[in-house]
């Protein structure tokens, strides 16, 4: 390999990609390549023997003089400090530096290099990832007021909905004391199907709304009562509503059972009603509660198309409806509330599908949170 000449040095300095200076001990340029008079559009001769901060704006002036130069004094160097340089036209230049100290071999200063690399690019992206975070953040914050108000919204809605049903489950109750004639009959029991379901869909959109609001949902629990009146209540109004349907119901519970039984019949509720609603017609959906192992297991059944996997792996999500005929249409939040119930009630709620049948499985401790096991009542 043929030796360096002293040209190639000369020129790796000058045309170098990066700019270079040397800096005096007493600060002032000693040199500087043509690179960077290039970038500030100055001549050598405008900025050798005079002090490097001559040549920087106000900000990197003080910046210079106050933090780096007594850096570089007691350690010798210093590594990527942004500085921003003024062209002979006052325009700013933004740089990147790293700074290092010659000695001799007293210790003593004999002068300092500075390697620069241009920024412009990179200070722009920088002020504009800034300037997108600062929009992101108000965006945010109008964004969550905006739901929240929503949401609030939703609340009150639901909360002033229940008193003009109280008004029409009352005349309904009125009306079929009353009532007569086989069709006055089946006006009313189709008033009361439908109070019915408008109570189960304003329930479940109350549930949403704390839910997302932060309340979440809420648990009362009653070891004393029997859990079977409570899922048997569920199954026969959904009988009523659905009197073309054929609803198979098991329980096996033989103890107590640590939970809220309202939100549990709320959720066997929105189970068996979804089956109804995706199920085969001319299959029968099964309910199944036992106490086994430690938990309480309840499975609802159905036969009828298998779930995709696309569908399933949304069904727990609100607003989800996946394909519904057009008179079951509902909000999409059903299994949604079913799913927050069991996870308050520290249990889990889970799905399979397939060609024969599609289950939904809740399983949650018989214990409570405590860890102790509920008393059998008398």
């Amino acid at each position: 390999m043929a030796p360096a000449r002293i040209d190639d040095f000369h020129d790796m300095f000058e045309n170098s990609p990066c700019g270079y200076i040397t800096l005096q001990p007493n600060g002032r340029v000693q040199r500087v390549n043509k690179t960077l008079l290039g970038w500030t559009n100055r001549t050598a001769d405008e900025m050798i023997g005079r002090r490097f901060s001559d040549f920087v704006n106000m900000a990197g002036r003080i910046y210079y003089e106050t933090h780096i130069a007594p850096l570089l004094r007691m350690q010798g160097f210093f590594n990527e400090f942004a500085i921003e340089m003024v062209t002979a036209s006052g325009e700013p230049v933004q740089m990147i530096c790293n700074a290092l100290e010659g000695r001799d071999a007293a210790g003593k200063p004999e002068f300092t290099r500075l390697a620069f690399l241009k920024a412009t690019d990179r200070r722009r992206y920088e002020r504009e990832l800034l300037n997108a975070r600062d929009v992101a953040t108000v965006s945010l914050a109008s964004e969550r007021a905006a739901s929240e108000l929503r949401e609030q919204f939703i609340a009150v809605l639901g909360h002033d909905l229940r008193n003009p049903l109280a008004s029409i489950s009352a005349g309904a109750r009125i009306i079929g004391r009353e009532a007569k004639t086989e069709k006055e009959h089946q006006v009313v029991a189709m008033l009361q199907t439908t109070v019915m379901r408008m109570a189960g869909l304003i329930d479940n959109v109350l549930d949403f709304a704390r839910g997302r609001l932060g309340g979440g949902i809420t648990l009362d629990r009653n070891n004393r009562e029997r859990l079977e009146p409570v899922l048997h209540q569920v199954v026969d109004e959904l009988r009523m509503s659905s009197p073309d349907r054929q609803i198979e119901e098991e329980y096996f519970i033989d103890r107590p059972v640590d939970c809220d039984r309202t939100r549990i019949g709320q959720l066997a509720s929105n189970l068996i009603g979804n089956a109804l609603t995706h199920g085969a017609a001319n299959q029968p959906v099964r309910v199944r509660a036992e106490t086994v192992d430690g938990q309480f297991k309840l499975t609802v059944a159905n036969g009828g198309e298998p779930i995709p996997d696309v569908a399933r792996a949304k069904l727990f999500e609100p607003f989800f409806r996946g394909d519904v005929r057009a008179s079951r249409q509902g909000l999409g939040l059903g299994l949604h509330i079913a799913s927050q119930i069991a996870k308050a009630h520290d249990g889990a709620l889970a799905v399979t599908s397939t060609s024969e049948q599609t289950i939904f499985t809740f399983t949650m401790p018989l214990s409570g949170s405590n860890g102790t096991t509920p008393t059998p009542s008398e």
